[in-house]
Order: structure tokens, then C-alpha cells, then sequence
């Protein structure tokens, strides 16, 4: 074991959080606009100007807003859902989770065998940024900050990639800041964390925590992915 690794829960949580941004802060090196904004394959999710997305639910508080789709529970998350019911969850409390009807939460729960994968949509760089940021920006609000602001409005997302970077390594050094702080207690506490999307305000806080360190290292290994795609777009042998 390295010499002062911790080996608390907190103490696990943030070494792991850490080292997802160091490498996340060395791949995210030189990004430009162009490949910030790329769109892989036409139909592709990313950040428009207003009025300009083809997505229904598209949200941001400016000139800018992020793709966002019609309300579902993807296959990838039944596992989730029955998860959720199994802890303790209502099917209507569920419903209200995952903005859908109590019927599909029933559809899920009474789902047998392997279910079939979505055809999800690809995202840009700057779109699985700006979740994230959104996400991480909401979770802050609602856990360290005044618990009222929505968090769907606390991002202003930029078609700049130095600005959006920028706004972005500012949350989670805030982020980071703020859970140095988290007591023993606190990471055990149910409600801790009051964000109204997810199960949040269902789950002690250590859930809470390790799912968004999750979050936080699928996306920016999606967004490593994408940079990779971009450098050989063109060098690919036919």
C-alpha cells in the first residue's frame, strides 16, 4: 500500500475520483471546437442553439441547450428499476424517478429474461460534457448549496470548448472541495443529497457518491473514445 493511500470510505471514493480526473484532465488536452462539436453519424446528440434541436425535451437556461429525448426507461437500466422496487421504492415513486407512466414501470418490473438493447442515440463530445456537468452541477445544488435552484437551468452550455472545459474543471474542483468535507455520518445519511432526479434523496450518501464517480468515469471514457474516433477519421485503412 502506497504510504497515506486511505483506506476510509471516503477516503476510497475520492482517491478513486481523483485519479479518474487526472487521466480525464491529460486526455482532454488540446480539444478544438471542430472535434468538440463533431457529430459521428447523422442523427447524433449533441448541443444546438435554441429552437434548433430536433430532441423534445431539450433544456438550458441560454442561447445553447443539450439534446434531450422522450422519457423511457432504457434496457440497460431494468436492472435499475428492479433494484428500486426491491429496496423499498413505490411503483409511482419510481414512475416520478424515471418521468414515465406507472404502467411502464410495471412493464419493467415484469420484464423476464435479457432485455433487448436500445438504439441509443451517439453524442457529441461537448453533449456527454455538458450532461455531465449539468448533472454534477445539480447534484452540488442540491447537496452542498441552497437545495432549490433547477438543475436542468445551472449549466449555460457553450459551443466553445475552452469555455465549456473551463466551467467544467471548476465544478469538480468545487465538487471535490465540497466532499473533503462529508463526515462519517453524513455518507450514511438517506437524503443527504436532495437532487430530485434519480433516487438521490432515497439512497445514504455513499450510494449517492460512488454512483456519481461512476457517472463521472463512463462519460469521460465515452468522451476519450470519441477523441480516438476523431484523430483517425481519416487515417483508417479502406
Amino acid at each position: 500500500m502506497t504510504e497515506g493511500t486511505r483506506t476510509d470510505r471516503l477516503g476510497l471514493l475520492l482517491g478513486q475520483f481523483d485519479q479518474a480526473g487526472e487521466m480525464a484532465r491529460v486526455r482532454l488536452k488540446g480539444l478544438g471546437d471542430d472535434e468538440y462539436l463533431w457529430e459521428p453519424v447523422p442523427g447524433s446528440w449533441s448541443i444546438r442553439r435554441r429552437g434548433e434541436a430536433p430532441t423534445p425535451r431539450a433544456y438550458g437556461p441560454g442561447e445553447w441547450v443539450l439534446d434531450r429525448g422522450a422519457p423511457d426507461i432504457p434496457a440497460a437500466e431494468y436492472a435499475e428499476v428492479a433494484r428500486q422496487a426491491a429496496g423499498g421504492m413505490t411503483v409511482s415513486r419510481i414512475a416520478e424517478d424515471w418521468s414515465v407512466s406507472v404502467e411502464r414501470v410495471e412493464q419493467v418490473l415484469a420484464h423476464r429474461g435479457e432485455p433487448v438493447p436500445d438504439e441509443t442515440p451517439v453524442t457529441t463530445i461537448a453533449w456527454r460534457l455538458g450532461h455531465l456537468h449539468s448533472c454534477l452541477a445539480g447534484q452540488w445544488e442540491w447537496t452542498f448549496g441552497e437545495r432549490r435552484r433547477e438543475p436542468r437551468l445551472l449549466v449555460d452550455f457553450s459551443p466553445s470548448a475552452s469555455v465549456a472545459l473551463h466551467r467544467f474543471w471548476d465544478l469538480i474542483d468545487r465538487w471535490r472541495e465540497s466532499l473533503a468535507t462529508v463526515t462519517e455520518e453524513q455518507l450514511d445519511t438517506v437524503g443527504f443529497s436532495r437532487y430530485p432526479y434519480g433516487s438521490d434523496s432515497d439512497d445514504p450518501f455513499v450510494a449517492v457518491l460512488a454512483g456519481a464517480n461512476l457517472e463521472f468515469i463512463h462519460h469521460m471514457a465515452e468522451v476519450s473514445l470519441l477523441r480516438d474516433l476523431w484523430r483517425g477519421r481519416f487515417t483508417a485503412s479502406e
